[in-house]
């Protein structure tokens, strides 16, 4: 019996090693299928052509031949490269980081690469990195860009998907956002409901409709307190820039505010050493909120209450926003949900 079970089995093709490269022809005949039928099943559009047990009968002989598509072949006959261009204001932030683990993970369940490239600031113009990006790519992917900065990148011609970028007036085909407004709007009334009426807006010094929108939102939010009062001081990213920021600020105030509200996690980190240089402690003499959530929030002591972004979702919206627009579907609409992470940073005001 054991004999007649083995003898209806589909027999698995020899492998020699060293000879030359397995072809789709191989993989048909070892599986008892068309080359057509290979070429459904490799490029996943075999749903409703064949049936499930012969797709993982080619799958099964693609696997025993080692047998690998020749994308280039195939790019070649689809006029795609199968290549994206993720542009970033720059490297060394943490967040982007997450944006681009996020496309790319994405963007190799699709058999699509991503180039990472930093325009610093965001307010270009970028210089193309190829000697023709339109030949070189199939799409751009901008995360926290001025528009108008990727003109010589994708011409006319390039599919663009927008992340972090004002919607109303975006040139991409299609625009991702997280809810930053939420965001701001959780952030205050925390410190509302802890009895905060005095704020410092600590905004990031950067001309762009992410930071717009946060000052905008902020003002808002607080207008509709009677007895709320905010001022606003501008600060480049950094550490030191937004000390600087903060202690002129702190000082010059004649009625101190009793929290800081910052666009971001290292403006917090700067306002915590203007803090101290001015002999006043967090949370006891003044409140600090960031927005991010990177790891710094929770390397400076008071950890930090900020407001998280998920940036690798972040990442995986976009690329999958892309990926819609080359397939001409209409992609995922809503903006993507944050959180105000409360810790030790906040308090009530003496």
């Amino acid at each position: 019996m054991a004999a007649v079970r083995g003898s209806r089995r589909r027999s698995r093709p020899t492998v020699v090693r060293g000879s030359t490269r397995p072809t789709s022809r191989d993989v048909a005949q070892a599986a008892g299928v068309s080359q057509a039928a290979v070429s459904l099943v490799l490029g996943d559009k075999w749903r409703g052509r064949v049936s499930e047990a012969t797709a993982e009968r080619v799958r099964e002989a693609a696997r025993d031949l080692g047998y690998r598509p020749n994308l280039a072949a195939r790019n070649l006959r689809l006029g795609r490269t199968r290549t994206v261009l993720l542009v970033v204001p720059a490297l060394t932030t943490e967040f982007f980081a997450g944006v681009y683990t996020g496309a790319a993970r994405v963007a190799a369940e699709h058999g699509f690469g991503v180039v990472l490239y930093p325009s610093p600031e965001g307010i270009g113009p970028a210089r193309d990195p190829f000697a023709s990006a339109q030949a070189a790519l199939d799409g751009v992917i901008a995360s926290s860009m001025a528009a108008d900065a990727l003109t010589a990148i994708r011409g006319e011609a390039l599919p663009l998907v927008m992340l972090d970028s004002d919607p109303d007036g975006s040139l991409g085909a299609a625009t991702v956002n997280l809810d930053i407004a939420d965001g701001v709007r959780q952030a205050a009334a925390h410190l509302l409901a802890l009895g905060h009426r005095r704020f410092l807006h600590l905004a990031a010094d950067v001309p762009s409709w992410t930071f717009e929108i946060r000052a905008r939102e902020l003002a808002a939010r607080l207008s509709q307190v009677p007895g709320t009062s905010v001022r606003t001081a501008r600060a480049p990213i950094s550490i030191e820039g937004a000390q600087a920021a903060t202690q002129t600020a702190l000082s010059e105030s004649a009625a101190r505010p009793t929290a800081v509200i910052c666009d971001d996690d290292k403006l917090a980190a700067g306002a915590y050493k203007a803090a101290r240089r001015l002999g006043l402690r967090i949370p006891d003499d003044l409140s600090v909120t960031g927005l991010d959530d990177l790891a710094l929030a929770t390397a400076i002591d008071p950890e930090l209450t900020t407001v998280r972004l998920d940036a690798e979702l972040f990442g995986e919206r976009g690329m999958g926003a892309l990926l819609a627009v080359l397939e001409g579907r209409e992609p995922e609409s809503g903006d993507i949900p944050v959180q105000l992470v409360v810790r030790s940073s906040t308090a009530p005001p003496r």
